[in-house]
């Protein structure tokens, strides 16, 4: 299973979000995405998600701050507690012994960011 975790800020639109997916994904495909739980009903990541008809996983914040990150932001460090909340999303939702596929990428508008991950949790 592929998760594509993702961040953004709160004026991303869903151009955005797929922005970011399409330049993270280099021919793989997810099978879920993945967000911070506050921010997985915002109406752009709501209108991405149903786009590609994938099911949304809510990463609670404690599961964001376990996980060992590629990239260092020092905006995600001080609000969420981890270098990246697309790399930790995508990590905790790919299960425990989940591995990134990559860094994260950004999007062009540099509103969204989004990592995937491979684990064996169904």
């Amino acid at each position: 299973m592929i998760v594509a975790g993702f961040g953004f800020r709160g004026a991303a639109t869903p151009e955005s979000l797929r922005d970011a997916y399409d330049r993270a994904r280099a021919g793989d495909t997810a099978t879920r995405i993945a967000t911070a739980a506050d921010k997985a009903e915002s109406p752009a990541f709501r209108a991405f998600a149903q786009s590609l008809g994938l099911p949304v996983v809510p990463v609670p914040p404690q599961s964001l701050t376990h996980q060992a990150t590629l990239t260092r932001s020092v905006a995600s460090q001080t609000a969420r507690g981890t270098g990246s909340v697309a790399e930790a999303a995508a990590l905790a939702a790919a299960g425990p012994q989940a591995r990134l596929l990559g860094a994260r990428a950004i999007s062009e508008d540099r509103l969204a960011t989004c990592a995937l991950a491979w684990g064996e949790t169904t």
